[in-house]
């Protein structure tokens, strides 16, 4: 059962007044509801009138979640919205510091923690900062590499899950893979990713399942979690990124679902990598690899390969990238089109893998060999692929500055501007910096000033 602080405070006569509002006596009918919506969201609690009375007239607080859900069950009578501090608990304690970045052994447990997580994470308060603590994944890589698949995925509840319930958190996943490639991470469905998994996700999950329809339950869940994390990471908040993706991992687990493990803890390494920690990421790149090379199909061990080229050329190991881009292309070659893959691997073809390996040669410094492979790169869409189109013309720039091209340089570099500046997104703009860096030599140039001018007054991007 979730506790109460207790604290003494002196009466709250603001949950009293809107308790009253709302017809005064309802003491009994607001902590039923109360515990309903605790257990929707994976809570077991047991509030009763003297809870409530409690609340009001000693100003005992409910341990977090449960104010917010008190003000929901208050907010659903009222028919409005209802703040925490309109019932006196604008101060109540804030979630965990590490809610949402355990790996629990047991299934159980996982739903619980991811929940509870869930619950926090669009809070005004919470995760203000955007710091990233590689140390944070250790345990949860450990555990899915020993680990990477749960016995059984069935659960008995009071909710049946069925097939119809499983298609919509698979469009939901669909369709913020489409507006996360368009606007980026900043957009304004973003939240829409959390608020699926908080409102319609938990209930499935504390639902009454099969294994086969709990691990498609979970396997969904997590891909709605990975998205999550994506669209965070994406804005530069990479504190509650790296926890969505530990909820990612976990759940992939509990679906039995290797390969999209494998892709979870990818996308955690690329994180890894681009928060400046490559030698980190080739490990989590190659665990991931070894764990799910006889389960996981080729355009998705393609895909690890590709990262680990990545993070060995972040680390400067040209001979290392060269090899697992080699790699990336020989399994991309055994992918079949229209085979039995997952839809969330789908936009990884051979356009793809030859612009990221533009940016594996700019990280090498070898523009020649980078501008040879964004040749072999085809067209993409700038209204489909926005953010994908303007970083890969920052990318391109910067190669032909490396090759003392000003000139094509900054006439890529403002085209990716053009771009970029209809896309939220604070990765997107780490590569425009990038881009600046390498007009150091230039830097007395008029062209060049007016360019870094632009950057600072369209991308808010300081000189």
């Amino acid at each position: 059962m979730a506790s109460t602080t207790r604290r003494t405070r002196p009466p709250n006569t603001d949950l009293a007044r809107m308790i009253e509002m709302c017809g005064g006596a309802i003491h009994k009918s607001l902590a039923h509801r109360v515990n309903q919506l605790a257990h929707q969201a994976g809570l077991t609690t047991n509030y009763t009138h003297t809870s409530i009375a409690n609340w009001c007239r000693r100003g005992m607080v409910p341990d977090w979640p449960v104010p917010r859900l008190l003000a929901q069950a208050i907010g659903e009578r009222l028919g409005r919205p209802v703040e925490l501090a309109e019932i006196g608990m604008a101060d109540a304690e804030t979630p965990d510091a590490d809610v949402g970045l355990d790996f629990p052994r047991d299934p159980a447990d996982a739903v619980r923690v991811a929940t509870s997580f869930w619950s926090s994470v669009n809070r005004r308060d919470f995760l203000t900062g955007s710091s990233f603590a590689v140390s944070a994944f250790a345990t949860p890589v450990t555990r899915w590499l020993g680990t990477p698949a749960d016995e059984t995925a069935a659960h008995r509840g009071s909710l049946r899950v069925g097939t119809a319930d499983l298609a919509e958190l698979r469009d939901a996943a669909d369709d913020a893979r489409r507006w996360d490639s368009k606007y980026g991470g900043g957009n304004w469905k973003a939240n829409s990713v959390t608020a699926c998994l908080q409102e319609r996700a938990v209930p499935l999950l504390n639902g009454s399942f099969t294994d086969g329809v709990g691990r498609e339950l979970f396997s969904v869940t997590a891909e709605l979690s990975r998205l999550a994390g994506w669209t965070a990471f994406d804005v530069g908040q990479h504190d509650a990124a790296q926890r969505h993706f530990i909820q990612a991992l976990r759940l992939a687990r509990a679906g039995g679902d290797v390969q999209l493990g494998c892709y979870v803890l990818t996308t955690m390494a690329m994180q890894t990598l681009l928060r400046g920690f490559a030698s980190e990421a080739i490990d989590m790149t190659q665990g991931a690899f070894q764990r799910a090379k006889h389960q996981a199909a080729p355009r998705v061990l393609a895909f690890t390969k590709l990262i680990e080229a990545r993070a060995h050329a972040r680390g400067g190991d040209a001979k290392a990238a060269a090899a697992a881009l080699a790699a990336s292309e020989t399994l991309l070659g055994q992918a079949r089109n229209g085979g039995e893959e997952p839809a969330w691997i789908d936009f990884y073809h051979h356009a793809r893998l030859s612009a990221d390996a533009a940016e594996v040669f700019r990280d090498l410094k070898n523009p020649k060999a980078a501008l040879a492979w964004n040749a072999q790169a085809a067209t993409m869409a700038p209204g489909v692929f926005t953010r994908s189109v303007g970083m890969r013309l920052a990318i391109v720039g910067t190669a032909h500055l490396q090759d003392r091209d000003l000139d094509h340089g900054l006439q890529l570099g403002n085209q990716a501007v053009d771009i970029l500046a209809r896309v939220q997104s604070a990765r997107a703009l780490d590569y425009v910096r990038e881009f600046n860096t390498a007009l150091t030599p230039w830097r007395r140039e008029p062209a060049v000033r007016d360019f870094l001018h632009r950057t600072r007054k369209d991308l808010g991007i300081a000189a």
